[in-house]
């Protein structure tokens, strides 16, 4: 026993002397230890109790929650299961897609940020981001997914019953299995031979509502595992800012306005007769004015042509379409829909309508046959000719590279690149190509013109388009079959009329023939150079394109309505009256997009408002001549303002790409829309630039 002042501390043995004299066992004790903490629990103070209690329920709270988590951390990795009944996000495996370029480091640019402006600003279009984000929604009644999804956060799911409602993972082998959020993991497995691709193609032709390579996974079960987050990030455009975009808005809604009166759901309005022209029966007008109308701010009307093609686009059609017509204005204007809007509807019918135009790759050299039937699911030389014009087969990659990346489906880009691989191997003339090739032998046709002109142009147009969309590297065989082609032009195709010094480009007859005619349709060319220059082609293009640009002016300027003719053709020697002139069966004018493609280039890149001023004065000619009562008209005759000679056609192309065109070119900011982020097809359909 140790005594101290204050107190006495006790030893007790293992076994003490009870009170009583009995010895003290370790039960004895436990119980007089309860009591003990009982007396010292009840001695505390209310709050210091309270405190405690609070403090181990937490502790037990969280030893609940974090156990479930780490579960549900391992469900989420392994299950593909979908419950449908759910209000909760699908618990399939995310499908990623739509990864956009980085921001090129070597490339200055105003803004590289994803940017939301105020109303009375005006947006740089940037390209969409394959980070999260909260939705941004320029239209919102288009989306069909609740918005506050987003935020739901998935459960675990039981283990479903019937084996029909898990997916295995081996069906989905280039799908849902692969991670690409950035592009630099998008690695598409090309087939080794045409014999593979010919072969996939069989497969997937037997069920065009399903995804090819995905053993029957259906269209509509690969969009249902698109998450929110996954979707293209919705773009801003916050309508007109000046009076010209204004007249132009006003134009297409006058235009819109008849079509939708007198030729709803048809290809083209015929605005004198009020009536409709149908060429494949597919609303050509509606699917092509699709971008212009989200760009212009025209909610209304967007929503309008979006619920027709959800509702009423029907693509089993039992006639034959043109598979470069289709691609361009079809499916560009339903993808590029989808970029801008992020609604998969038109996701969902850019993948059937592509798997429909499948059939035209099954010729034996692998360049397509120009005509499919999408309903028959065949296709076939033109019935005029046993050639495809060589610019509609080479006029069809970006929009099925897109659709590739957008699926991670490599068969679409597969088929169209080997096109570019076989044109790549053929013989040419200083790199220019006669405008007719054989699908069956894969040859050009002998003696064949060679323009850039009509079935010529775009041929060049995509191979640089190309290059840009896939991120402008150096070692591209496309950028030096178009480096090769511009030195052709240079070389072989170039002229300067002999008094007012007009650059043009001529053609080439039976390959060999200078002859001194240039259609409205190379007015493409200034553009086209402008923009290669701008991503590092040498300073010839760009004066080339200086030049150009000044003569398809011209061709505009000299005509009494200063409205360009279809064709212009150029003096070669003093002797003749005039530089420029033009033959009776050549002066009509279609409403083409063109020269002012071409000025919008020149505007965009340079930020000249001398463009805009040169735009203006022919859209105001349009206006004078081409206007009447139900929309717009091509005119028969330009060099007559009394005597015009209405066509009573308004093609599709002038709400598409005509007036799209206008708007841009007098906005007041030259980058509202990033040439950096995204590349028009020649359709004017914006599509964006990728890494690869």
């Amino acid at each position: 026993m140790t005594e101290k002042s204050d107190h006495i501390t006790l030893t007790l043995p293992a076994a003490a002397v009870g009170l009583n004299g009995e010895a003290t066992t370790s039960s004895s004790l436990t119980g007089n230890r309860k009591k003990s903490l009982r007396r010292s629990w009840n001695q505390l103070p209310r709050c210091q109790r309270n405190l405690i209690i609070l403090v181990i329920s937490a502790m037990c709270i969280s030893v609940v929650f974090l156990l479930p988590s780490q579960q549900l951390d391992v469900i989420s990795k392994n299950s593909l299961s979908l419950d449908t009944n759910s209000a909760a996000l699908p618990q399939s495996r995310v499908i990623r897609h739509n990864n956009y370029a980085d921001d090129r480091d070597d490339v200055q640019v105003e803004s590289k940020s994803n940017i939301i402006f105020s109303p009375g600003e005006q947006n740089i279009l940037p390209a969409p981001a394959p980070q999260k984000q909260e939705p941004q929604i320029a239209i919102e009644s288009v989306v069909n997914i609740p918005q506050t999804q987003e935020h739901v956060q998935p459960q675990p799911q039981p283990q479903p019953q019937n084996e029909e409602e898990t997916l295995d993972k081996a069906q989905l082998p280039n799908i849902l299995n692969n991670d690409f959020t950035n592009d630099n993991n998008f690695n598409p497995k090309h087939p080794n031979n045409a014999e593979d691709d010919r072969a996939a193609i069989e497969v997937a032709l037997q069920d065009p509502n399903s995804l090819p390579a995905s053993n029957g996974l259906t269209i509509e079960e690969f969009l249902g595992r698109i998450d929110l987050k996954h979707l293209p990030q919705k773009q801003h455009f916050h309508g007109p800012n000046n009076e010209r975009q204004e007249a132009v808005v006003n134009a297409f809604r006058h235009s819109w306005n008849g079509y939708k009166k007198y030729a709803w759901g048809h290809d083209n309005l015929k605005p004198m007769s009020e009536s409709s022209y149908d060429w494949f029966g597919l609303g050509l007008t509606i699917i092509d004015s699709l971008d212009t109308m989200y760009i212009m701010g025209l909610e209304d009307e967007f929503i309008e042509a979006r619920n027709w093609i959800s509702e009423a686009l029907n693509f089993d059609v039992n006639r034959d379409v043109n598979l470069f017509e289709v691609t361009i204005r079809i499916l560009g204007g339903l993808l590029s829909a989808y970029h801008l809007s992020a609604d998969k509807v038109f996701l969902k019918k850019s993948i059937e309508l592509g798997n429909r135009l499948l059939p035209c790759f099954l010729s034996p050299s692998g360049i397509p046959y120009s005509d499919v039937n999408l309903a028959a699911l065949s296709a076939h030389a033109p019935k005029w000719s046993p050639d495809s014009s060589t610019s509609e087969v080479t006029t069809l990659q970006l929009e099925f590279r897109d659709l590739s990346r957008l699926t991670n489906i490599s068969l679409y880009e597969s088929v169209a690149h080997r096109v570019n691989e076989k044109v790549h191997g053929l013989e040419k003339n200083s790199g220019l190509v006669p405008i007719f090739i054989n699908a069956n032998t894969g040859t050009f046709r002998n003696y064949a013109t060679i323009s850039l002109g009509a079935r010529g142009d775009s041929y060049y147009e995509y191979l640089l388009k190309q290059w840009i969309q896939t991120g402008h590297k150096g070692s591209d065989f496309l950028v030096s079959d178009y480096m090769q082609a511009m030195d052709g032009v240079f070389s072989q195709l170039l002229r300067r009329t002999p008094k007012e010094n007009h650059v043009f480009i001529g053609e080439l007859i039976n390959g060999k023939e200078f002859k001194p005619k240039m259609d409205h349709l190379t007015c493409y060319l200034p553009g086209t150079l402008l923009l290669g220059h701008h991503f590092g082609m040498p300073d010839s293009h760009l004066l080339l394109a200086r030049d150009l640009l000044e003569t398809c002016y011209q061709t505009y300027m000299k005509q009494p309505t200063q409205l360009a003719p279809e064709i212009s053709y150029f003096s070669t020697a003093e002797t003749e009256e005039l530089d420029i002139y033009v033959k009776p069966n050549d002066a009509h004018n279609l409403l083409r997009p063109e020269f002012i493609e071409s000025l919008y280039y020149f505007y965009a890149l340079t930020g000249n408002r001398t463009y805009q001023d040169m735009g203006w004065t022919i859209f105001q000619a349009f206006e004078k001549y081409a206007k009447v009562t139900n929309g717009y008209s091509s005119i028969g005759n330009v060099k007559n303002i009394f005597n015009t000679r209405l066509r009573d056609m308004m093609e599709s192309f002038w709400l598409g790409e005509t007036l799209k065109y206008f708007y841009l070119l007098f906005s007041n900011n030259p980058k509202e829309i990033d040439l950096e982020k995204w590349v028009f097809n020649t359709e004017a359909h914006p599509l964006p630039i990728r890494n690869q």
